[in-house]
C-alpha cells in the first residue's frame, strides 16, 4: 500500500489536476453570465497544440506559453461573436468547436511536423520547475509544494483571485448581473454584453493555459485529443461547485487524485477500468447535483 498511498500520489494529484482547474476557472466566468460553454475541450487541445508550436520554433517556454494566449483569445472572441452576437445555439456551438480543434490540430500536426498520432522533440521547451527555498526542505509539504511547474502554482493563486473578483469587486457584480439580470444591468448604464465578451475572451485565455500545461508541463509533447474530455471534467466540476472557485478547485481536486490513484493501480487493476474511473466519478458528481436540486424542490414544494 505504501506503493500507492504516499507523497508521490499528492504531486501526481495537483498535477493531475491543473489543467482541469484552470479549464474550469474558465468556464465559471461564462458560467456566471449564462453561457454554458461545452467548448472548452476543444480550447484546451488547440491551447496544447500551439503552446508546443511556439515553444518548438522560438525555444522558449514563455513563446509557447504566449502562444496558447493569443490563441486563448481568438477563441474566446470567436465564440463570443457567434454565441452572443449572431444568437446562435451554444451547445451546438461548443460541440462544433470541439469537432473543430480535434479535425485541425490533427492537420496541423502531420502538415507542419509530418507526423501522425503524437510529435516529441528534445526543443520543445517544457514550463519552468519552481523550487520555493526554504520550503523544499520540510519532510512531506516540501515534496508536495515545491518543485511544481509554472502553472501550478498560477491555478493556486487563481483560486482565491476569481473568487475575490467575482464576489468583492463591481467587476464581479456586474459579472453576475449580466447573467441574473441584464435588464437592470442595462438600466444602470452597464452593458451586459461587455461582461459576456470579457467573460468569453477570459474562459478562452484560462482553457488554452490549462492545455498550455498539458504539453508543456504534464508532458512536453502533443498528441492527438490529448485532452481527453477535460474540458467536459472542468464544466462538472464547475456545476459541481455552482461556479464558486474554492468549492471547483476542491471537485478539480477530486478528478486529479481520482486519474492519479488509476495511474498507480495499472499494476494491480486493468488500464481500461483505472482509466474509466475518474470519468464516473465525474458523472457521480453530477447525479448528486441533480439529487440535491431534487430535494431542495422537494423542500419548496412542502413550504
Amino acid at each position: 500500500m505504501s506503493e500507492i498511498f504516499n507523497v508521490l500520489l499528492l504531486q501526481n494529484t495537483l498535477r493531475t489536476a491543473t489543467p482541469v482547474v484552470l479549464a474550469a476557472l474558465g468556464c465559471l466566468m461564462t458560467q456566471h453570465v449564462n453561457i454554458t460553454n461545452i467548448g472548452i475541450d476543444g480550447m484546451m487541445l488547440i491551447g496544447a497544440f500551439f503552446a508546443v508550436l511556439g515553444s518548438y520554433y522560438c525555444g522558449s517556454w514563455a513563446a509557447g506559453l504566449a502562444f496558447a494566449i493569443v490563441f486563448g483569445v481568438i477563441l474566446g472572441l470567436l465564440y463570443y461573436v457567434l454565441v452572443i452576437r449572431f444568437h446562435s445555439d451554444e451547445f451546438i456551438i461548443g460541440v462544433a468547436l470541439n469537432i473543430f480543434a480535434g479535425g485541425l490540430t490533427t492537420f496541423l500536426l502531420r502538415t507542419i511536423f509530418q507526423v501522425k498520432g503524437s510529435f516529441s522533440d528534445p526543443r520543445i521547451a517544457p514550463l519552468p520547475t519552481i523550487v520555493i527555498p526554504g520550503l523544499k526542505d520540510i519532510p512531506v509539504l516540501g515534496h508536495l509544494l515545491s518543485g511544481n511547474t509554472l502553472l501550478v502554482y498560477v491555478s493556486w493563486l487563481l483560486v482565491p483571485l476569481c473568487w475575490y473578483l467575482i464576489y468583492k469587486t463591481p467587476w464581479g457584480f456586474h459579472l453576475r448581473a449580466s447573467g441574473e439580470y441584464p435588464d437592470a444591468l442595462e438600466a444602470s448604464g452597464r452593458s451586459p454584453e461587455r461582461m459576456k465578451l470579457s467573460a468569453s475572451v477570459l474562459c478562452g485565455v484560462l482553457s488554452c493555459m490549462a492545455g498550455a500545461h498539458l504539453s508543456l508541463g504534464y508532458l512536453t509533447m502533443f498528441s492527438e485529443n490529448m485532452s481527453a474530455s477535460r474540458g467536459y471534467v472542468a464544466f462538472a466540476c464547475v456545476i459541481f461547485g455552482r461556479g464558486n472557485p474554492p468549492v471547483v478547485f476542491l471537485a478539480a481536486l477530486l478528478f486529479g487524485f481520482i486519474e492519479a490513484l488509476g495511474l498507480r493501480l495499472q499494476k494491480y487493476v486493468p488500464s481500461d477500468l483505472t482509466g474509466m474511473a475518474p470519468y464516473l466519478v465525474t458523472v457521480l458528481m453530477m447525479v448528486a447535483v441533480v439529487l440535491w436540486e431534487q430535494k431542495k424542490k422537494g423542500k419548496v414544494a412542502k413550504g
